[in-house]
């Protein structure tokens, strides 16, 4: 597709965007030519039991099983939880508490490669399978069973956003391809190399919520991916592809729903409380692949990438659940000037303490920042200058968070919305003092929300 037909397509599409806040980062976007490499499997996978939104799940194998790919090894614990799958073939060595990126020990599976063996009901061949046999009902239960969770970064259990009461009613399947976040490349390739498995995953996703229109919204710094959905949504006719203006956060779920529908989402209520469902580009792949083919999620796509990493060796790759870090790292090669790594991106990623850990749901990127990037400016006093009211997408003041965060006074952060932030970073990357804002907000936003749930709690005694 040349550029002229890249042109032609995208045009008629028209572009949107939420208005209130947001912010410009650099882009960044160095590996999103790059096509997807299968990572080598590792020769050990350690899978953790928390790769979602929720409770731990509960590990229903012990040391000595024998596993095959695509086996079950963590069932869900609760309404919010989510199945875990063996990502490798072989034998359990140990079910014990393992480190994650954070550090803190996390229950986890240990297998020990033998081969790649798959269970058998699991169609692995790459055939596009399009005719969809499963009733709403049907696909609902097969999303839970094979442990789909939101590849966007949350990895909230896909099934329950479906599980809609008798009064409640999805008028817009919003598709999250916007990939705002700087450096992450994943939903890009995702929609260029799997264009038509999303679009039969849209399909899919549409069955299970009920509405009569699914809306793919894509920022406009991805031109081919957006001509390559589109040619693949034709033929659908519920199914479009909206361009959208370069803006952060415009990925978030309220900020998308508003940009694409107009509808804007009540503080502290959900997507679907204005007709809405969201779900990331990626997800729908995972749908994909759980209902048409059988397979639960036991790899992630990842991009690796950094300004003080070689062009050639900002990638993007497919890993198995479990891999360990290390081994990605010393693939593309850590750079000698880094001072930080991340996992996610720049703006809403976090610092990887334990370089120890292994790859899980939703790990969508290993950002390198280099020591330049990486060390924060001299913080001075707030000038009052407002811009970090301006930049904040849900119309919060957080210079006032900040400030209530630092003194403790967890009822002023109440009334004044913290919970209602969505750490985005965009008052951070925007104050000219260089302070602290959302570090501030992120522990003001724990323990208030704490401090709600214990009052909730004790109301119920």
């Amino acid at each position: 597709m040349d550029k002229a037909e890249i042109k032609n397509t995208i045009r008629p599409l028209g572009k949107k965007t939420f208005h209130m806040g947001g912010v410009h980062p650099e882009a960044n976007k160095i590996a999103h030519e790059q096509t997807v490499e299968e990572f080598p499997l590792p020769d050990q996978a350690v899978v953790y039991m928390t790769q979602h939104l929720g409770a731990p799940a509960n590990p229903v194998v012990q040391k000595g099983d024998k596993v095959k790919v695509g086996q079950l090894i963590g069932e869900a614990n609760g309404f919010v939880s989510a199945n875990v799958h063996a990502p490798i073939s072989g034998t359990v060595s140990k079910v014990d508490m393992v480190a994650d990126i954070s550090g803190y020990k996390k229950p986890a599976v240990v297998i020990d490669r033998e081969g790649d063996e798959w269970m058998e009901d699991i169609d692995t061949t790459p055939d596009i399978v399009r005719e969809i046999k499963l009733s709403k009902e049907e696909i609902i239960a097969r999303m839970k069973d094979r442990g789909i969770v939101g590849l966007g970064g949350a990895c909230f259990p896909t099934h329950i956003k479906y599980m809609l009461k008798p009064e409640q009613k999805c008028e817009y399947l919003i598709i999250n391809a916007a990939e705002c976040e700087p450096y992450i490349s994943t939903d890009n390739r995702m929609a260029i190399e799997h264009a038509e498995e999303c679009i039969v995953g849209v399909e899919i996703a549409l069955i299970a919520s009920g509405a009569d229109r699914a809306v793919i919204g894509i920022e406009d710094n991805k031109p081919y991916a957006t001509a390559v959905l589109a040619n693949a949504a034709k033929g659908h006719p519920k199914i479009t592809v909206q361009p959208l203006r370069i803006k952060y956060p415009q990925g978030a779920e309220k900020q998308l729903i508003k940009a694409i529908t107009g509808r804007s989402v009540p503080n502290g209520a959900l997507p679907i409380s204005v007709g809405c469902i969201v779900n990331n580009l990626t997800t729908t792949y995972a749908i994909y692949q759980a209902v048409q083919k059988n397979m639960p999620i036991v790899q992630t796509f990842t991009t690796v990438s950094g300004k003080s990493v070689p062009a050639d060796k900002c990638r993007n790759f497919h890993l198995r659940l479990g891999t360990p870090i290390k081994a990605v790292m010393d693939a593309v090669g850590i750079p000698e000037d880094t001072g930080k790594i991340i996992s996610g991106g720049p703006m809403m990623g976090k610092a990887i303490a334990n370089l120890d850990a292994y790859a899980a749901k939703g790990m969508s990127s290993f950002l390198f920042l280099n020591e330049k990037e990486a060390a924060r400016g001299e913080v001075s006093n707030c000038l009052r200058c407002g811009k970090c009211v301006e930049a904040c997408p849900m119309g919060l003041e957080p210079y006032r968070l900040q400030a209530f965060s630092e003194l403790n006074r967890l009822e002023d952060c109440e009334k004044y919305g913290i919970m209602n932030c969505i750490e985005c970073g965009s008052c951070q990357f925007t104050c000219p003092s260089n302070r602290p804002i959302l570090d501030f907000v992120r522990v003001g936003k724990a323990k208030t929300g704490a401090a709600i749930r214990a009052r909730a709690a004790a109301a119920q005694k």
